[in-house]
């Protein structure tokens, strides 16, 4: 009887050290719990910076895309605009004056047919500013050119301005001295790109001009109206 108690107890004891130790090896040491800890974080770390990489990239992409939108939507613009056009005048050191066409065929600049291509007095844009609503009321050349024309126009008419590039820098009008001679006209100006400022130029050129306004030494008649 004894020997048959003996036997079951060291059954028993047999199958908790057994069990233990089978706890024991599906566990796992403090060391290995760290080690794994460490792998995990460094796979979290990879993953978060490949995260912010793209993240960037996709906003810098984003951000060129935007402004090479707005490069091209001005040079169309602008260069319909000139392509048609009668006369190109350098309004003030602001601003060109576009006659853009003769739509009465009355051989005058009226404020409806007037279009300036305005730069701000910092040059830091580049938007078209048209009077649609204005009377047939004749422009003198004399006022474009002095620059008086165009505030008596805004308190007048008010005018309807399209924006082109809302940012950019250092507008300059090429050449200097536009005048009817000028079948051609280049804007350049600055944009910048994720930091980086890139220099662009929009060019565009006259199909003819108004003859019809120059005297025998090819000057601009001042007094059209």
């Amino acid at each position: 009887m004894n020997d048959v108690i003996a036997t079951a107890f060291g059954l028993a004891m047999t199958t908790e050290s057994q069990m233990q130790d089978t706890k024991y090896r599906n566990g796992f040491t403090l060391a290995e719990l760290l080690i794994a800890l460490m792998v995990t974080s460094i796979i979290l770390a990879a993953v978060a910076t490949l995260a912010y990489a793209m993240s960037s990239a996709n906003k810098i992409s984003g951000d060129t895309s935007q402004k090479q939108a707005q490069v091209r939507f001005a040079t169309l613009r602008i260069s319909e605009l000139i392509r048609h056009s009668k006369l190109i005048l350098k309004a003030n050191d602001d601003d060109l004056a576009v006659w853009r066409a003769d739509d009465n065929s009355d051989g005058q600049i009226n404020a409806n047919e007037l279009v300036y291509i305005e730069a701000g007095q910092n040059r830091d844009y580049i938007r078209l500013l048209e009077f649609p609503s204005a009377a047939s009321e004749a422009i003198p050349l004399n006022g474009i050119l002095g620059g008086t024309a165009k505030p008596t126009l805004i308190s007048n008419y008010g005018g309807r301005q399209t924006v082109l590039l809302p940012v950019c820098s250092n507008v300059q009008f090429y050449p200097a001295n536009i005048n009817q001679w000028s079948k051609s006209v280049t804007i350049s100006f600055g944009l910048s790109e994720n930091g980086v400022v890139r220099q662009y130029q929009i060019e565009a050129s006259l199909r003819g001009w108004a003859e019809n306004l120059l005297d025998g030494s090819g000057n601009i008649v001042s007094d059209d109206d």
